[in-house]
């Protein structure tokens, strides 16, 4: 669950689903964050952080898209933490097909608690879960 520099990151397998492509046959361009998403909560479950669903939502994500996926295709997903803010957090992701890296990106969400106007600080056992990340400042 951690790279050998501590940062946490997990890998996930799918498959390119019929419902995964477009017109063209090929993944669309939501399957993308769909499984990042996927690997996102495998990430946080492992991490014993569950309970940040919905209270972290996407606040910026870049994709880079390289190459095409096809129906039926095995995937690997892998999500990076890089950064922990005060109150953001940043991943680095890329989705590799059987052609290599088809998709690579950032996403940055926020911590936000129930009826709150707008982000607040990660609690204390969030920063422990995530301690091997790279602390900085910003969000």
């Amino acid at each position: 669950m951690a790279t050998p520099d501590s940062r946490p990151e997990v890998t996930i397998e799918r498959r390119v689903e019929w419902h995964d492509t477009d017109a063209a046959g090929h993944q669309h361009h939501s399957a993308i964050l769909r499984w990042v998403e996927h690997a996102e909560a495998e990430l946080l479950r492992g991490l014993g952080l569950a309970r940040l669903f919905g209270r972290a939502p996407r606040v910026r994500h870049e994709v880079n898209y390289r190459s095409r996926l096809w129906f039926g295709e095995t995937v690997h997903a892998r999500l990076r933490v890089v950064r922990v803010g005060r109150t953001s957090l940043h991943y680095e992701f890329t989705v590799h097909g059987e052609a290599g890296v088809a998709a690579d990106g950032t996403l940055v969400i926020a911590h936000v608690e129930p009826d709150a106007p707008g982000a607040t600080p990660w609690p204390d056992d969030v920063r422990s879960a995530l301690a091997g990340a790279v602390a900085g400042g910003g969000r």
